[in-house]
């Protein structure tokens, strides 16, 4: 029986909570699927760490994340703790530089039970891949500010980062198991000469995946059509701001980022987080949605079947789903932000109570 490391950062504000829940849905799972353990490491980061021991991101805890076979992350950072020049506390931006992981998964699925945003609740079931390393956050405290009239950051596109991560975006179009598997490049390049490198180098990778439609977009035309049809995407890859930019769009239309789980893959390492922040202003009070967090493990158990050639830890992700799905739709695990009233623990015990239900109660 295979045993996989997680390394666990709970996080700053509701990050630690969330995590929390996440871990004993997760424990509730093995519970149901035998023929693999986890271990579980923890490894504390964020800015209580920062605070705590004058590090964002101790040594050990990066030692801890690169032995792991996955990172499961809270949200990290708080407005009142920041470094010394005033910039923010963001570890898992540094996690994502320290350990390549270039290719930004960020899911959207309209959930049974969450009410999106859009007249006629369309089937929304698509996947944002944002390149994580280069584009406009290659400037990252690299920008110039030129007196009080000028200021410059350079986005940076190479050939190795957009093969890879376009190759990363048709490999999961066709996991996805679509009758016609599509990936949409999104860029700006009718203006942009490194956008039109970026749809250049995706059309080149393409070619080797005969088998899934490539198609194109200008960005604005994207999110317009996000809006509009939303149900037409299936994969989509782009850079990294504007992968950014159009993950929370896509979050917005299932229902909020409280839904909204991600990864962030390298080829050796993987971290799992939801998208929201720390809502520090919640922190404390028990509100908070546990549901991307528990999503997040969902993605976390896949990888590890995918990457370990292991069925166990996608049954696992099964039985989850499975319970997510009947608690919303039940009513059961409807937070405040999803128009509910359970609290983080509620909706908790509603998913555990779920496993092994096939159908809604």
């Amino acid at each position: 029986m295979k045993t996989y490391r997680i390394a666990v950062v709970r996080g700053d504000g509701i990050g630690p909570e969330v995590i929390a829940s996440a871990l004993e849905v997760l424990a509730g799972a093995r519970r149901l699927v035998a023929g693999f353990g986890v271990e579980l490491i923890e490894a504390p980061a964020g800015a209580e760490t920062y605070r705590e021991q004058g590090e964002a991101l101790p040594a050990s805890t990066l030692s801890a994340c690169r032995a792991a076979d996955a990172i499961l992350l809270g949200a990290c950072g708080l407005p009142d703790v920041r470094y010394p020049d005033g910039t923010e506390i963001i570890p898992q931006v540094t996690l994502r530089i320290e350990l390549d992981l270039y290719a930004g998964i960020r899911p959207a699925r309209r959930l049974e039970g969450v009410p999106g945003a859009l007249a006629g609740d369309p089937a929304i079931d698509l996947v944002i891949v944002r390149e994580s390393t280069e584009g406009i956050f290659a400037s990252l405290g690299g920008g110039i500010v030129l007196g009080d009239q000028l200021a410059t950051d350079t986005q940076v596109i190479t050939r190795r980062g957009t093969e890879r991560v376009v190759h990363s975006a048709f490999r999961l179009a066709r996991r996805r198991s679509r009758a016609r598997p599509r990936v949409t490049c999104v860029d700006k390049a009718n203006i942009l000469r490194s956008f039109a490198f970026f749809r250049q180098v995706f059309d080149e990778v393409a070619a080797l995946y005969p088998d899934v439609k490539a198609d194109h977009l200008y960005v604005d035309a994207a999110a317009m059509e996000l809006v509009r049809r939303p149900e037409h995407f299936d994969v989509l890859v782009t850079e990294n701001l504007l992968g950014d930019i159009l993950s929370d769009l896509a979050a917005g239309l299932i229902g909020g980022l409280g839904v909204a789980p991600s990864a962030d893959l390298g080829d050796r390492h993987a971290v799992f987080q939801p998208c929201h922040g720390t809502a520090p202003d919640l922190a404390g009070t028990g509100v908070a949605n546990p549901l991307a967090a528990i999503l997040s493990v969902v993605m976390l158990l896949d990888h590890l079947a995918d990457t370990h050639g292991d069925p166990a830890p996608a049954a696992a992700a099964r039985q989850i789903e499975q319970a997510v799905t009947t608690a919303l739709a039940s009513g059961e695990a409807r937070t405040a932000d999803l128009g509910g009233n359970a609290t983080t623990s509620d909706a908790t015990a509603a998913i555990l109570r779920k496993f092994g239900s096939s159908h809604p109660a």
